[in-house]
């Protein structure tokens, strides 16, 4: 069986009402992180440099937008969450829920850690 596409993979798992957020999220990383690449891995799409540097996970009403090694992020913005060992996420339940600002910084340090 070939794999998805990331696009594929978004028709068929995300809501409707959540595909604004997953594309908006995708066009953050793209800007950010041109030479990151985008690929469904552990059943969600995931943005990969040397590692895995982020990745969404996608609810029914919200979509995780996730940092391997969010634990070593500087959140002046206060809006990583998470209790696991290493990542951290953003919850956003709406495309206004998109601090663009916030999020461009997060992927920018999540890049110079890969690169590390």
């Amino acid at each position: 069986m070939t794999p998805l596409t990331v696009d594929e993979w978004i028709q068929q798992h995300v809501n409707p009402e959540l595909q604004p957020i997953v594309a908006r999220l995708r066009e953050i990383m793209r800007e950010i992180a041109p030479k990151a690449r985008e690929l469904v891995s552990y059943n969600m799409p995931v943005f990969v440099g040397r590692n895995i540097i982020a990745y969404l996970n996608v609810a029914q009403r919200h979509v995780t937008f996730s940092f391997v090694r969010g634990v070593q992020l500087e959140d002046k913005y206060g809006l990583l969450r998470g209790a696991a060992k290493h990542a951290r996420y953003v919850r956003l339940k709406s495309v206004d829920d998109i601090n663009k600002t916030a999020l461009r910084y997060y992927v920018k340090q999540a890049l110079a850690l890969d690169r590390q």
